[in-house]
């Protein structure tokens, strides 16, 4: 048996704020926040497969990330993009290849959305 596993546990997320952040992703995803921010700085948002960690003491270190470093799927490329144009979601490309797209969260992280 390895006892390193090929599976990717948590994706970690930098932040600004966590109440905020948490707030933003939770309406995003159509889920309801709970209060249960860890350590004062983290977030866990339970997620398909792997899950995501906002981090609000990484985003001091590191500021947001500048190329998306993970992306959210989408059975519907063309609505997504449409609905976040709707929430005046910053995005910064348009749909590429029927495929993806790029956006950017209120705490600067560029984010990819990819269909499925």
């Amino acid at each position: 048996m390895k006892s390193i596993m090929n599976e990717i546990g948590t994706v970690f997320l930098p932040v600004q704020d966590i109440e905020k952040s948490r707030d933003w992703y939770c309406n995003l995803f159509g889920i309801a926040p709970v209060e249960d921010i860890q350590f004062g700085h983290l977030y866990v948002i339970q997620m398909e497969g792997v899950n995501l960690v906002l981090d609000s003491k990484l985003f001091q270190k590191t500021g947001p990330l500048k190329a998306p470093m993970f992306h959210l799927n989408s059975n519907d490329i063309q609505k997504a993009y449409e609905e976040m144009q709707s929430r005046q979601v910053e995005l910064t490309t348009g749909i590429e290849n029927d495929h993806w797209f790029n956006f950017r969260d209120p705490d600067g992280n560029e984010i990819m959305l990819c269909k499925c």
